[in-house]
């Protein structure tokens, strides 16, 4: 896919936010942890991405009712869905100048498409050391959905199936989709919110 950043300067993609709190205490003490100036930008992209991805769980996957929404608060307790954790990753990547946006398909939400659909959130990832931009979904890995970091092929937890009214978005946005903001922060239930409150459009 072709992927087109939203805006032209790359300074839009280092942007802190409310959401994205990449001066709390402890997303700065988790990238203490994880990298070292030693490490080249793509060991960096790496290693954070599986750090997001294997270490911080899927909501859904572990039929947690808790919501989280900013990037500290994933940090904190350590799962989110795919809203928060894209917000984490991006926090994470961006406290280190690397630019970092949002990503969106529109997938169905189960197995078919009479069960409905929702957006799903992942990042897009510039690495300055190869001129372009890469995406990467931290979803969570699970059998069934394997995502992994790759700098050619897209290797993503899902694929898209037109037939079923799903869409591969080309855009790289630089704040993540306010739908999907509004609803973690109005939600209450994360199992009632994936089942019945996903936006399904941007």
């Amino acid at each position: 896919m072709n992927l087109i950043p939203e805006k032209h300067s790359y300074d839009d993609y280092l942007i802190e936010s409310d959401v994205m709190d990449f001066s709390h205490p402890l997303i700065k003490e988790k990238i203490r942890e994880l990298i070292s100036f030693q490490m080249s930008e793509i060991d960096i992209v790496r290693v954070v991405f599986n750090y997001v991805r294997d270490s911080i769980a899927h909501s859904w996957d572990i039929q947690s009712q808790r919501v989280t929404c900013k990037a500290s608060e994933v940090l904190t307790h350590k799962e989110g869905i795919c809203y928060a954790k894209s917000n984490l990753l991006a926090a994470m990547l961006r406290s280190v100048n690397i630019p970092t946006g949002f990503c969106y398909q529109r997938l169905t939400l189960f197995d078919t498409p009479e069960k409905g659909h929702c957006i799903h959130a992942l990042n897009g990832v510039y690495i300055e050391s190869l001129n372009k931009w890469i995406r990467l979904d931290a979803r969570g890995n699970k059998p069934g959905i394997q995502s992994e970091f790759s700098l050619d092929e897209e290797r993503l937890a899902f694929r898209i199936n037109k037939q079923y009214g799903e869409i591969d978005y080309p855009i790289i946005y630089a704040a993540p989709n306010a739908k999907t903001i509004h609803t973690l922060e109005t939600s209450k239930k994360a199992l009632n919110m994936y089942r019945n409150h996903l936006p399904d459009f941007l």
